[in-house]
């Protein structure tokens, strides 16, 4: 895959993942074992810096788990598309009103009746350590051909964008 360095990361991260509404977010739960479900990113821009938002219900009992091992991952798909992006960070609940009043939408009061201010609303926010895509840009019939092609010469085929970041560096 390539590596198109033109554009500044979080401005290629936030195109991919603008439009896929419902990721799946991966937590630890008290036992040590992995759990994926798919929660609906509330973001609606994301610049460098800033952490992904979810709306999760306190009943649900991840805010409580988050707490325990704050490390998650959140996992984007659009197969359709080839696009796939993995983040990693660190998860925590917060208190911020202004920020609750900001994100939430007629689609948030289907899941809590009692607005902003529903006592079982809780807002989850991941600061990102670090993100990975795959954002393939070849029709499948390229792609199968490039594949092929690879299969042959031994040589790895070169599909899309593939790109790193890790807040660490």
């Amino acid at each position: 895959m390539s590596n198109d360095q033109t554009r500044p990361f979080h401005e290629a991260l936030w195109d991919l993942i603008k439009d896929i509404r419902f990721p799946m977010f991966v937590h630890r739960h008290l036992g040590g074992m992995l759990h994926a479900h798919p929660l609906t990113m509330q973001n609606r821009t994301l610049k460098a810096g800033d952490p992904l938002y979810f709306f999760v219900s306190k009943k649900s009992e991840l805010g409580q788990r988050l707490l325990v091992d704050g490390g998650v991952c959140v996992a984007f798909a659009e197969p359709k598309d080839d696009v796939y992006v993995s983040i990693s960070g660190h998860a925590s609940v917060s208190e911020d009103m202004g920020k609750k009043k900001e994100l939430f939408n007629a689609m948030s009061k289907a899941w809590f009746p009692g607005g902003v201010e529903d006592l079982d609303l809780e807002l989850v926010e991941v600061a990102m350590e670090h993100a990975e895509f795959w954002d393939v840009k070849e029709s499948k019939m390229t792609q199968l051909l490039k594949m092929a092609t690879a299969a042959v010469t031994g040589k790895q085929p070169e599909l899309g964008e593939h790109r790193e970041m890790d807040t660490a560096q």
